[in-house]
């Protein structure tokens, strides 16, 4: 059994998403982590954005928004959240009107480290750990993120029946899948929902890459058949 949880004291990153994925100042994607529902955005200024996902007016879902410069502004009615600590500042309809200092979007720890994006829900989590930069060797690819209807602790012993071990980040393990070097980045998302990044060294494009994705579709429903 492969248990890679850290000290009680020692706050948990979650890789929620890949950095590539967040545009500076555009889009906004859904994620989720420990049940917790998250927006994730890029200010344009580049600095990652892991907020809860309802907005504290109405709390309608910020990812059903948009990105303005380094705002994110809520479908609903346009109201605008500063990146950084979450602030309200602007209300359009009363453009006159000072934002209520007390109207603040929830705002956790977001760090990008090897090609990642990091959310962390300790109140105090500031800095990430230098080991979060070693989760995915360097020069290494991107291959696929697999969704899977099994909580987190029966994917992390189904990897350690692969030969998998924990490898520098909490939640980062290595292997090799059907002959590729491969990481695997676990993320729990709900009891019964966990996600694994996949990375590995072979060149994107290449036979090896495209063994690797058949071989994470059966690892997936291997996983899924076993509960």
């Amino acid at each position: 059994m492969i248990t890679d949880a850290p000290p009680h004291d020692v706050p948990l990153w979650h890789p929620v998403a890949r950095s590539a994925d967040l545009r500076p100042g555009a889009n906004v994607v859904a994620g989720f982590a420990e049940g917790q529902e998250l927006a994730l955005w890029r200010s344009a200024g580049g600095s990652a954005q892991a907020w809860d996902n309802r907005c504290p007016h109405r709390s309608v879902r910020f990812t059903l928004g948009q990105v303005i410069q380094d705002r994110l502004a809520c479908a609903y009615h346009g109201w605008q959240y500063a990146a950084g600590d979450g602030q309200c500042v602007s209300i359009p309809a009363h453009p006159a009107m000072q934002a209520p200092r007390n109207v603040c979007a929830k705002v956790f720890g977001a760090v990008d480290a090897a090609g990642m994006l990091w959310v962390n829900f300790a109140q105090d989590a500031s800095t990430a750990p230098p080991s979060l930069a070693d989760a995915v060797p360097a020069g290494w690819h991107f291959c696929r993120t697999l969704t899977l209807r099994a909580g987190v602790q029966a994917v992390r012993d189904a990897l350690a029946q692969h030969g998998f071990a924990a490898h520098a980040a909490p939640g980062a393990f290595r292997g090799v899948l059907d002959g590729a070097e491969t990481i695997a980045l676990i993320l729990d998302a709900q009891p019964q929902l966990t996600f694994i990044h996949l990375w590995t060294g072979a060149p994107p494009g290449s036979d090896a890459m495209k063994s690797l994705h058949t071989a994470a579709r059966n690892l997936r429903s291997t996983i899924e058949t076993r509960g």
